[in-house]
């Protein structure tokens, strides 16, 4: 009987140290390059498939894309930065959609606050696309700042609360479901009753300005 199979072997190639996302230091690496072989009598005798290179952290043993030799502690503030933006204004977007409709006179009101949460104007037709995106999710907003929260910083968990009770507020007074809502947030932030009172009346202040 004549024994064939397949294994994978994979050998190091080089060494160095990069920027791990996941140690958020530098750490030392290697450089792994990976290939299937089929196997006779469990011994590999032939190459198959293209050759898969991995970048393997020597401290958290992650693996990473060879691309990420080029991340630094820089570059990958900025990326989680950009990410929390996008994830703060989804989260306020199904804030407002929660009761399942958007008046046309919320959408300026809602630029504006699209434009304070990434720090960069956000014109009508970016708005568009940042809010269908959240619409077709079908992500009630409790799960989804629940799932995202505790990856903010304080900073940025202030300006989610600042950002959803201003939209919630488009129409007057929240409604109890948003109300309730943003307590639970709150809680979660661990800011005080006083402290939330703050955060909101900082909030009014800045859009009035």
């Amino acid at each position: 009987m004549i024994f064939i199979g397949t294994m994978n072997l994979s050998r190091t190639r080089e060494r160095g140290d990069f920027y791990c996302p996941d140690c958020e230091s530098m750490q030392a690496y290697r450089l792994k390059a990976k290939r299937p072989w089929i196997t006779l009598y469990f011994i590999p005798v032939v190459p198959i498939g293209k050759v898969e290179i991995v970048i393997r952290c020597d401290k958290c043993h992650s693996n990473w894309d060879e691309s990420v030799l080029k991340v630094d502690a820089d570059s990958h503030r900025e990326l989680l930065e950009d990410q929390a933006s996008y994830e703060i204004f989804r989260a306020v977007v199904l804030y407002l959609l929660s009761d399942g409709y958007m008046e046309e006179n919320e959408i300026e009101p809602l630029r504006e606050i699209a434009s304070e949460v990434f720090g960069r104007d956000v014109d009508r037709e970016e708005l568009g696309r940042l809010c269908s995106s959240a619409e077709q999710s079908g992500i009630k907003v409790r799960n989804y700042v629940t799932s995202v929260l505790r990856y903010w910083n304080p900073e940025q968990q202030r300006l989610a609360i600042q950002s959803m009770f201003l939209a919630g507020s488009l129409r007057g007074e929240l409604d109890s479901d948003r109300l309730e809502l943003l307590m639970e947030i709150r809680q979660t932030a661990g800011l005080s009753d006083q402290g939330f009172r703050t955060l909101i009346e900082e909030g009014l202040q800045r859009s009035d300005q």
